[in-house]
């Protein structure tokens, strides 16, 4: 019997890397590993994390770095790790197998117990500390009754992977290929979802349902693009909007946001958005961005124009590496401490500020209340600047400046303790989600800096993680790995089409097409539409899920179908437009069961039922950018405006055939398919958008 040894050195996950000393004899999540469970028929103890994550510290302080508790797990199991951020597909397949198994819901640390022939789950759970405690077993305990338990029981346990193999399939099955022509399209998903997510809309606090308290970002999106589509009509749904409004208003002033730094914590801890988990992962904060940035836009609300420049600078300055890309995530924890990096002695934020800035610090910040994180202040707003401006006398400009420049001192102060750690590998999907936001972000603020940003990153992704015509989902050290997965694919696709109304880029485009043809030829189902999570060429596991609901991200289904619809009708190629309706129906039976949790789907529904606005503006001098400028004033979510050079060289035909004026500007304004006559006024181009 071949002797095993920790093999995580090698990896450049950083969560794996930090498990490379442990006693346990970690493996990666390889043919290697998965041999050696068979050779030796031994279960696999598979421990799913990722670096931010706070259990998984206490976890692995507790459990993985215990000489004796490491002998009994290498005594009795193959231990595989694996960083859920870099195998979203085995993080998918089985955090389902523990809801089955166990009927709760899962989390992080996931910890999985396998049949070694072919991975099927018999047995799991989340955390477990190193003895009983709080109605857990002891991991020790647990893991001989586990061992025991595979000895005596393989037929029952053959029998039961079984089983859950048929539910896997039952549950990501589409509808048969000849029952997609019958599902109607129609706007009851829409409607049902509206009312659904007003029914669990906190009134007093925003967001939706108790603590802890998520942002939701997909739920947000489809509630401001659901006023806007009312917004000209008889009954204007007002309501939709002040859900969004006052839940981003009620985060941007609560301890969810980093009101020194910027950016938004992981989630809240309790219902008034006062104590997060503190971990700051890119991919929410990619979200929040453009929805704080389109909200301003929609309300004029300074607060909004603020966090939005904040939490994008937050990501310059922290997240954005030397090469360009967007790193992952920063830890929850310093020194063995979660929150300890963020929070605040009263005596401390008295030292550091002037005696003119204490007063509105204290009473903005409540530090007149008592400690509301572990003997400490973490930074929530108990008073509006605007209402101690009214209490003290003091002009409200004035109380901002005060404000503003005692968040600097607090912020330069904070950045001389120990940091939190950086998960600075480089993810394509994120990434996708971030370019996103910052463009959208750049175009509405007019931030220059934005841009570059979202230019950068782009270009990076392109260069470095889009190897030999395909995608990699991760890079680390100057090493792109591992097949990427739909959501990589549909958010990147997304970000594209925002990155080329930024500004015109045929690299792009060309990218978007690869993309979108890659989606078509590996990831589709085609025959009961839709889009799988693994490509067909993908490593084969105990299934190819077919998520349709959104998480803490929007489906990669509904983002594919929105993306794909769009360069659909931007290019005139009706392979994609027929790709998107065939997954737009194929999630239809999902959309009438729980259209609330579906979102992504639910705005890819409405862009079928209501075609996307292409607009395209050429021309010559400084009007194209003007005429651009105008189409974008307002919050038009299906509206795609750009703006392409006089100049510009090999255009698709349906974009060629568009042919600039000599001098000023000329629009085009397309609905699907349909395109209206171009226009070379300005005032006959604001008329044309009206309609």
């Amino acid at each position: 019997m071949t002797e095993m040894r920790n093999r995580l050195a090698d990896q450049t996950s950083p969560y794996l890397l930090q498990h490379a000393d442990n006693p346990v004899h970690w493996q990666p999540w390889d043919e290697e590993a998965l041999a050696a469970a068979r050779r030796e028929g031994k279960p696999i103890l598979l421990s799913i994390g990722y670096s931010a994550c706070h259990w998984c510290h206490v976890m692995t302080h507790e459990c993985f770095e215990d000489p004796a508790i490491a002998a009994r797990m290498n005594e009795l199991f193959v231990n595989i790790k694996v960083d859920r951020e870099e195998r979203p597909d085995l993080d998918r397949i089985y955090q389902l197998a523990h809801q089955m198994i166990t009927q709760r819901n899962g989390g992080w640390p996931l910890t999985m117990f396998l049949s070694p022939d072919d991975q099927a789950p018999f047995f799991g759970g989340t955390y477990f500390p190193p003895e009983p405690r709080h109605g857990l077993p002891g991991f020790p305990e647990l893991m001989d009754r586990v061992a025991g338990y595979w000895r005596d029981h393989q037929d029952e346990i053959r029998e039961h992977a079984g089983a859950v193999q048929e539910a896997f399939a039952e549950i990501w099955r589409a509808p048969a290929g000849t029952d997609l022509a019958g599902q109607t399209l129609d706007r009851e998903p829409l409607d049902q979802a509206r009312r659904a997510l007003g029914e669990s809309f906190d009134t007093e606090h925003g967001g939706f349902g108790e603590a802890p308290k998520f942002p939701h970002p997909p739920n947000l999106v489809r509630l401001l693009r659901h006023w806007r589509a009312t917004a000209l009509g008889d009954s204007p749904d007002l309501e939709s909007l002040y859900m969004v409004t006052a839940t981003l208003q009620q985060m941007a002033e609560g301890g969810v946001c980093d009101q020194l730094g910027g950016g938004f914590y992981r989630y809240a801890v309790d219902a008034h958005w006062m104590i997060p988990h503190f971990e700051k992962m890119l991919y929410d904060n990619a979200q929040l961005l453009p929805l704080y940035a389109q909200a301003h836009s929609v309300s004029n609300e300074a607060l909004f124009r603020r966090v939005a420049q904040s939490t994008a600078g937050w990501v310059m300055r922290e997240m954005q590496s030397p090469e360009g890309g967007y790193y992952a995530a920063l830890d929850a924890d310093t020194e063995g401490e979660e929150g300890r990096y963020y929070a605040w002695t009263r005596e401390e934020i008295q030292r550091l500020l002037a005696p003119s800035e204490l007063p509105a610090v204290t009473a903005v910040y409540g530090l007149d209340h008592g400690p509301n994180f572990e003997g400490r202040w973490h930074l929530h707003t108990f008073m509006t600047p605007e209402q101690f401006a009214a209490h003290s006398g003091l002009d409200g400009a004035e109380v901002e400046a005060l404000l503003a420049t005692a968040r600097a001192k607090l912020l330069a102060a904070r950045e001389k303790r120990v940091r939190p750690g950086r998960d600075e590998k480089i993810l394509a999907g994120w990434n996708g989600l971030m370019v996103r936001g910052m463009c959208i972000a750049a175009r509405i603020l007019g931030d220059a800096g934005m841009a570059a940003s979202a230019e950068r990153a782009m270009d990076f992704v392109r260069r470095e993680m889009f190897v030999d015509g395909r995608l990699r989902a991760t890079w680390k050290d100057g090493t792109a790995r591992l097949g990427a997965y739909l959501d990589d694919h549909a958010y990147l696709l997304d970000a594209a089409l925002e990155s080329l109304q930024l500004r015109w880029n045929p690299e792009v485009l060309e990218f978007a097409v690869a993309l979108a043809d890659i989606l078509l030829a590996h990831f589709e189902d085609p025959a009961g539409g839709g889009f799988l999570f693994t490509a067909d060429d993908h490593e084969s596991l105990l299934e190819r899920p077919r998520p349709l609901a959104d998480d803490a991200m929007p489906a990669g289904n509904g983002i594919a179908a929105l993306a794909l619809n769009r360069l659909g009708c931007l290019l005139g190629e009706t392979r994609y437009l027929a790709s998107a309706e065939r997954a737009v129906r194929s999630a239809m039976p999902a959309l009438r069961r729980a259209p609330w949790l579906h979102c992504a789907l639910l705005d890819a529904l409405e862009e079928q039922l209501a075609p996307p606005e292409i607009v395209i503006v050429r021309g010559v001098g400084r009007r194209p950018a003007e005429w651009a400028r105008t189409a974008r004033l307002v919050y038009a979510p299906r509206r795609l405006v750009l703006e392409i050079p006089a100049d510009a060289a090999g255009l698709p035909a349906s974009l060629a055939e568009k042919t600039p004026p000599e001098s000023g500007a000329r629009a085009w304004i397309c609905r699907g398919t349909t395109c209206l006559p171009p226009v070379d006024t300005l005032s006959g181009f604001t008329t044309a958008l009206k309609g």
